[in-house]
Parts: C-alpha cells; structure tokens; sequence
C-alpha cells in the first residue's frame, strides 16, 4: 500500500516511473556538481607551474571553492526551506557553470582564485538542497537507497572531472578541459530542470533570523547531530587530502608519471560509487553505527597502506579509502536527515558545513605536511584525521543501539 501524508500525492516509490526520473537527475546533477569542484585536483601541479605558486598556495583553487560552498550553504539551506527545493537548485548548477568557463580565460591566479570562489559558492544550492528533497519526497523506504545512488553520483562526478582534466591538459590544454567540463554542467542544469518533478511535500518555513537560531539550536541539542557534523569534517578532510597530494608524489621520483597518467588514476572513484550505494542498503540490516565504524576503518586501512613505496600498494591504498570515504559519507548524511526534528534542510547544510570546511582546511595544511614530511608527513596527518573520525563513529554507534 503506498503511504499517504494526509491527502497529498503519496511518497515517490521504486516502482513509480517519477522514481527513474529523480533517480537519473540526481545522479546527473551530483555527477556535474562534484565535477566541477574537483577538476582541479590533478591539475594542481601543472597551476603552481603556470602561475609559479607553492603547492600549499595551489590547493587554494579548491580549497576557496569548498570554503565558499561550506559559506553559502548557510544561506542556501534555509532560503530553500523558504522558497522550495528545484528552483534553488537549477539556479545554483547555471552560475556554477557560467563561473566555470569565465575561469577559463582567467590570465591571472587571482581570477582564478575568484573564479573558484564563486563557483563553490554557487554550488552551495545544489549541495544543500538534494538530500532533504530527496529524503521528502522519496518513500522512507527508499530514502537511504535514493541518497546513495545520489552519492555514487557524486564519486562517477569527482572522478570524471578529474579524469578529463588530467588526461585533456596533457595532450591539448587545462584551459580547454575547463570549457568542456563547464559546457557539460550547463546542459546538466539545463536537463536536471526539465527531468526533476516538483516538490510534493514541502512546507515553506519562515526565515526570520529567530526560527532559524530556535532550528539551529534545536539540531545542537541532539546527541547525535553535533557528532555527525565533526564526522563530516574529519571524513572530508582526510578524503581531499588524500587527493590534493598524491599527484604531487607520483609526478616526482621514483614514480616519475605523466599528467594523464595521473588523471586516469581517479578511476578508484568507482569503487566509491558501488560502495556509497551498497552502505545505504547494509544500513536497514546491520544499523548506521556498524556500518559507518567499518567504513571510517577500510579509510584508515588504505591510509596505511599508500605509506608503502610501492605503485600497487598505492593505488590499493587509494582505492580502499575511496570505498570507505564513500560508504562512510553516504551513511552520515543520510543519519542527519533521520535525526533531524524539523528544518531539515539547514541540518543537511550544517552537515554540509562541517564537510567542506574540512575539505578546505585540511586539504590546506596537508600541503604544509607535505613541504617539510613529503607523502608519509600527508599519510600520518591523514592517519591523525580517520582516527578521530572512528572515535566518533563509536560514540555515535551507541547512539544508534
């Protein structure tokens, strides 16, 4: 029997044929949005060429980016619970993509940096909005599927940017890699519109600067919700980190690999797509604590692992902390919208907050380890952040018993 809320249109379930449609625009829109954000990562050592900047100064073209969307997100959050969810979200990808190409034709570091900014914090909207849609309008038996398939979205997104930047600046031009990235994302808006159904169970609420502090207190007195926003800090944090550097190693001795090379290494972000998917659905037998507690452990295992000088054992041990940041982030801010009392969408953008302050803060500082320990200064820094996040991961396991 499909479930009623009062006498509005009943939940979107597997069956519906709206559920295909939301299925394949979130993944397309998750898809453009993290592309968008983390082209730049294996590029970074060909920018602090161009622009004869420190690698440190480099991470800034995404750091800025994550800052600006952990900044907007404050905003985008309660303006959609005022003003609905698609609007928030088509307007967000456009600017996203307009701001992208302009970086293109950027001829200085700073309007790179400005170009960066913007675009994170146009994405804001994105980010923040499509779990608490998802977890309105998708059938609560559903819900932890929908927000998988979202994530894995995500992962195929980071991946592709990567991919093509990695692979399109060594035989043609970062330059021109940023124009096809940021043409896909406009046409991605551009379908995410026409595809996504209207919000059936959405309820404006105000936003007077007094419902949103009684909200916001409200989520800081949950026992678990404070938990989950550090989680989200420290899983981000260690993640980019990861990615900010290891293109650094490989470039140098003894690897010595071509930027295209390093480009087609972020194929380990599949492992994150079949991992975010399947840690939705293992939370309904074996509960979110269990499942994020072995999640924040395969991160720290593949941490470990990459400290070995070996290539084999550095791409399993990027793979293997791909899998668990995946699966880990996919149980954690699907948690957020389960706790959350009410004003779901600014509890998803705190979540949201925490994570990409992380993925700013210490995808930074992991460059200032890297000056002065190279990789395994990054690893044990790395290390330092999964084993914190898996202290939380206990105290929230208990929460969830």
């Amino acid at each position: 029997m499909k479930q009623r809320r009062g006498n509005k249109q009943h939940y979107i379930q597997r069956e519906d044929a709206a559920y295909l449609r939301v299925t394949l625009s979130f993944f397309t829109v998750g898809l453009a949005t993290f592309a968008l954000l983390y082209f730049v990562q294996p590029i970074l050592p060909i920018l602090s060429k161009e622009f004869n900047v420190s690698p440190a100064n480099s991470s800034l073209s995404l750091s800025l980016s994550t800052g600006m969307l952990s900044l907007g997100l404050l905003i985008t959050g309660p303006l959609s619970d005022a003003l609905g969810r698609k609007n928030v979200m088509v307007i967000s990808l456009i600017a996203a993509a307009i701001f992208t190409l302009l970086s293109s034709v950027m001829t200085s570091w700073h309007g790179i940096l400005l170009m960066r900014a913007l675009v994170g914090l146009s994405v804001s909207g994105v980010a923040a909005v499509a779990m608490t849609y998802l977890s309105e309008e998708i059938h609560p038996s559903y819900a932890a599927l929908s927000i998988g398939l979202y994530i894995s979205g995500n992962s195929v997104g980071g991946m592709s940017g990567r991919l093509i930047t990695g692979v399109v600046a060594d035989y043609f031009s970062w330059r021109f890699a940023v124009i096809l990235l940021g043409t896909f994302a406009l046409i991605s808006a551009i379908a995410f519109w026409k595809m996504l159904p209207e919000s059936k169970h959405f309820k404006s609420s105000s936003l007077k600067p007094k419902t949103l502090l009684t909200n916001l207190k409200l989520h800081f007195r949950d026992e678990g919700l404070p938990l989950l926003f550090a989680e989200a800090f420290l899983l981000m944090g260690s993640f980019v980190t990861m990615f900010n550097y290891i293109g650094y190693r490989l470039l140098d001795t003894p690897y010595h690999f071509s930027q295209a090379i390093v480009g087609l290494l972020s194929v380990v972000y599949l492992t994150g797509t079949y991992s975010a998917t399947k840690a939705g659905s293992l939370t309904s037998k074996h509960g979110r604590g269990k499942v994020l507690l072995v999640a924040v452990s395969t991160m720290l295992i593949g941490c470990i692992i990459t400290m070995f000088s070996s290539i084999l054992a550095v791409m399993l041990g990027m793979m293997i902390l791909t899998t668990g940041f995946f699966a880990a982030h996919a149980v954690a801010s699907g948690w957020v919208g389960k706790r959350a009392k009410r004003a779901k969408a600014q509890a998803s953008s705190l979540y949201l907050f925490g994570y990409y302050v992380g993925s700013s803060i210490a995808g930074t500082l992991g460059g200032v380890f890297w000056i002065y320990f190279a990789w395994n200064g990054v690893a044990i820094f790395i290390a330092l952040l999964t084993t914190a996040a898996l202290y939380l991961g206990v105290k929230l396991n208990k929460l969830s018993n």
